[in-house]
């Protein structure tokens, strides 16, 4: 499982600090907190309704990128159903299967650069796939 509370940045090693959003993005955002590295400027927000509970790891450019893209993919796939929260569910636990983890630890939020290109790549065949049936 990830640490909520990080102190220490998963990329560098840099002391990571609990701040105001709003030096990211220029004004508070969502929960309105972040967790912040000062050192190679790595982020990750928090939950709204806990706000010192980290959504993920931290991540920089390219592992946000990545997390848009998988996204971009993922989504479609469980949203318009009649369950869409369920449906997601059985998503993450279907490309937790795939990549050979844990249902529990399968979320973007969760991945690294690696396993974030994992998942794109899986998530960019089964598309095709279902596009290829239709």
């Amino acid at each position: 499982m990830i640490d909520v509370h990080p102190t220490k940045c998963n990329l560098c090693g840099g002391e990571v600090v609990y701040t105001s959003n709003a030096k990211i993005y220029g004004r508070e955002f969502g929960s309105g907190r972040c967790y912040l590295c000062m050192s190679c400027g790595a982020y990750v927000g928090t939950h709204k309704p806990r706000p010192r509970d980290a959504l993920g790891i931290l991540a920089d450019a390219e592992m946000r990128y990545l997390k848009r893209i998988c996204h971009a993919i993922f989504d479609p796939m469980w949203q318009g159903d009649k369950h869409p929260q369920r449906h997601r569910r059985e998503m993450y636990a279907w490309l937790a299967e795939q990549m050979g983890i844990p249902a529990a630890d399968c979320h973007f939020g969760y991945f690294d650069a690696d396993k974030l290109r994992i998942a794109h790549k899986i998530l960019l065949d089964k598309s095709r796939m279902e596009s290829a049936r239709r």
